[in-house]
């Protein structure tokens, strides 16, 4: 990504608030890449990842007026992407179950010691990428964009317990499979 200074960053959206299309243009070269990998790890479809990518920046540019530069054009247009990837899964009908009956169970399952593990990133991606669906989304917006998981419950339409509880499960899942050999 090429770097730019906050004052060049500032003009662009500027500009873009005075309707320039090359700052438009500019402005997505900047993060599209970044927004459509957030996307992809999502949806994990080639296709809807750049149809949402594409809803995205429209998205953003139409409301690029009320933009104000506390957060900064990056994080806004990654929640935009975030939140219309949430929409596209929500219509597949993911459900995120909500595991009221699954809490006691949960204080019962084997519990790994994550200390016991040495990992390897590509490792644990992998691991990632096989996870379920449901597991993977919390996972992916609770690490790799830092969306906490009160947050993430509220995005998702489910109770706190229910992120902590599948967000649990996920880490294991991915020691399970990583302590016998199971990553792909």
């Amino acid at each position: 990504m090429e770097i730019i200074t906050t004052i060049q960053h500032e003009e662009l959206i500027e500009n873009c608030k005075r309707g320039d299309t090359a700052a438009y243009t500019e402005l997505y070269h900047l993060y599209a890449k970044e927004v459509y990998n957030t996307i992809y790890r999502l949806v994990g479809h080639t296709a809807e990842a750049e149809d949402i990518l594409q809803d995205s920046f429209v998205a953003a540019f139409q409301a690029i007026h009320g933009f104000e530069h506390t957060g900064g054009f990056r994080a806004w247009v990654k929640r935009i992407a975030t939140n219309k990837s949430i929409d596209v899964l929500r219509k597949r009908k993911l459900r995120f179950v909500e595991l009221e009956t699954e809490t006691m169970q949960y204080k019962e399952e084997e519990v790994l010691d994550e200390k016991e593990f040495s990992f390897k990133v590509e490792e644990v991606k992998k691991a990632i990428d096989q996870l379920p669906e449901h597991y993977r989304i919390i996972v992916h917006l609770h690490l790799f964009e830092n969306i906490p998981q009160v947050e993430i419950a509220k995005m998702l339409g489910i109770a706190n317990n229910t992120v902590r509880i599948q967000f649990h499960r996920a880490k294991q899942k991915i020691l399970t499979m990583i302590k016998e050999g199971g990553v792909r």
